[in-house]
């Protein structure tokens, strides 16, 4: 089970120049902005108010540009008998 501390611990791992953006992602999950009728604000509501991803990833996207995701090596199976 992932508790609050365990959060809090990998929240200290999170590189000073994401921080700005890890506030603004924990912001939402605490208390979405809401219009005068109490439904969630249209910048972050899409279809039955569910939470818009496009302007999400707009706001987030190349944030990892310094620390690009990279798939290493295949690496080699080993065969078993039985398949040969």
């Amino acid at each position: 089970m992932i508790t609050r501390e365990l959060v809090k611990a990998e929240v200290e791992k999170v590189q000073t120049d994401y921080l700005e953006v890890l506030y603004k992602i924990i912001k939402i999950f605490v208390a979405p902005p809401k219009d005068d009728n109490g439904k969630i604000a249209a910048s972050l509501a899409g279809k039955d108010d569910e939470f818009d991803w496009h302007a999400f990833i707009a706001q987030t996207y190349g944030c990892l540009a310094d620390d690009p995701i990279e798939r290493g090596d295949q690496g080699v199976c080993e065969v078993c008998e039985v398949f040969r």
